[in-house]
């Protein structure tokens, strides 16, 4: 079996989380082809990262003459094909309603995917997210490639996935994966009965040893951390009202957000408005080296998230024995409860400010117990070399 796998951007610093799941399938003892629409547009921060982008063979980025010769090719050669594929992609158009020339974009995108597949003998294409690149992995199946599968995570897409054409995505996959009970939930409301059962939960996960089991009961220290992309689904923008809130009692509390995005200049005025300058600090992204210990240093990982799918930053700091404040949205409640951290509404800064707060007055011995509880769930659910063999096994059946 030859795996390819595609994604829109590729690599990101948000996408460690597939980093990891190719290299476990490969420590397997299966190789994996990357594929990506286009290069990401902001810079690389992790050694990781910048060596798997030249790993990675991008179908659009640079590629315009290349994709027209290979319509002509595939005009010629395989015209059944293309014209399906090209029915397929107006439905796609005619379903979002926008973007002709983006839909016009994916087939060409598809074809070149054909192709490479074709010359490189891979059998089966895994895209991440329900979005362009299922599009594109369809539409190379369509004109005769190789099967495929996709996972779906959330939140964003779990929104529109009639505008995406989940349905027709789905109808054609040889699977679709789910990374979450919540995320499964949603699915299966929106399929039709007889595809529902090609709906697999899978959840995402870690090297486990990147994440040895910390010795020490906690730090002792006011810092707490906050990790992920400044955007308005993390709830960042909730944060400096919180710790205004929280200083009147612990006024050498200091909170660090890690992460960058379109909500760091909303996030800087809650910070004046909320006067907390001297305690909130942004340092913007760093590799995962840092990023494991900041969390190793932190009294507990703060995601006051508005929408979710389940996010990989919370099995980080529950793995180093960390416990975590966060909301219950989406799948975060099939991780997190009172046993490893403290849950609080999306948007409800007073009970953020208390959730801090008793992350700061706790105990060395409460700390200890809330993160041995929290590295157990995601030893048991979230091994990335479990995740890798339950992937392998789902591309290696055939639907009839």
């Amino acid at each position: 079996m030859k795996i390819a796998y595609l994604l829109n951007s590729y690599p990101m610093t948000s996408t460690t989380f597939i980093r990891r799941e190719i290299a476990a399938i490969e420590r397997a003892g299966v190789p994996v082809k990357r594929f990506a629409v286009r290069r990401w547009a902001e810079g690389l921060v992790d050694p990781a990262d910048r060596a798997e982008q030249d790993k990675t063979e991008y179908l659009l980025s640079g590629k315009l003459i290349g994709l027209l010769a290979g319509l002509i090719v595939e005009l010629l050669g395989n015209p059944a094909g293309l014209f399906r594929a090209i029915r397929h992609g107006w439905a796609l158009y005619r379903r979002a309603g926008e973007g002709v020339v983006r839909h016009v974009a994916y087939v060409a995108q598809a074809v070149r995917l054909r192709q490479r597949c074709a010359a490189l003998g891979i059998d089966h294409v895994h895209a991440h997210f329900s979005t362009n690149a299922a599009a594109v992995a369809m539409l190379a199946r369509l004109l005769g490639g190789p099967r495929y599968s996709f996972t779906v995570h959330g939140p964003d897409e779990l929104e529109v996935l009639g505008r995406n054409a989940f349905v027709d995505k789905a109808y054609h996959a040889e699977a679709i994966v789910a990374i979450s009970r919540y995320c499964r939930d949603r699915l299966v409301r929106h399929l039709p009965e007889a595809l529902a059962s090609r709906i697999e939960i899978i959840s995402c996960g870690l090297d486990l040893r990147e994440y040895p089991r910390t010795a020490d009961a906690g730090p002792s220290g006011t810092m707490l951390l906050c990790v992920g992309r400044l955007c308005p689904q993390k709830g960042q923008v909730d944060i400096p009202a919180a710790v205004a809130a929280l200083l009147p009692d612990h006024p050498e509390a200091r909170i660090l957000l890690v992460g960058d995005g379109e909500d760091r200049g909303a996030i800087e005025r809650a910070v004046a408005k909320a006067g907390v300058a001297d305690h909130v600090r942004l340092l913007g992204w760093r590799d995962n080296d840092e990023v494991r210990r900041l969390i190793g240093e932190a009294r507990a990982l703060i995601l006051p998230s508005h929408a979710e799918g389940l996010p990989i930053v919370l099995m980080e700091a529950l793995a180093l024995g960390r416990p975590v404040v966060t909301t219950p949205v989406a799948g975060i409640a099939e991780l997190v409860d009172e046993r490893c951290g403290w849950l609080v509404a999306p948007g409800d800064v007073v009970g953020l400010a208390k959730a801090m707060a008793e992350a700061l007055d706790c105990s060395p011995e409460r700390l200890a117990a809330l993160g041995s509880e929290g590295r157990s769930r995601v030893v048991a659910r979230h091994d990335v070399d479990r995740s890798a063999a339950q992937l392998l096994d789902l591309f290696g059946r055939q639907r009839a």
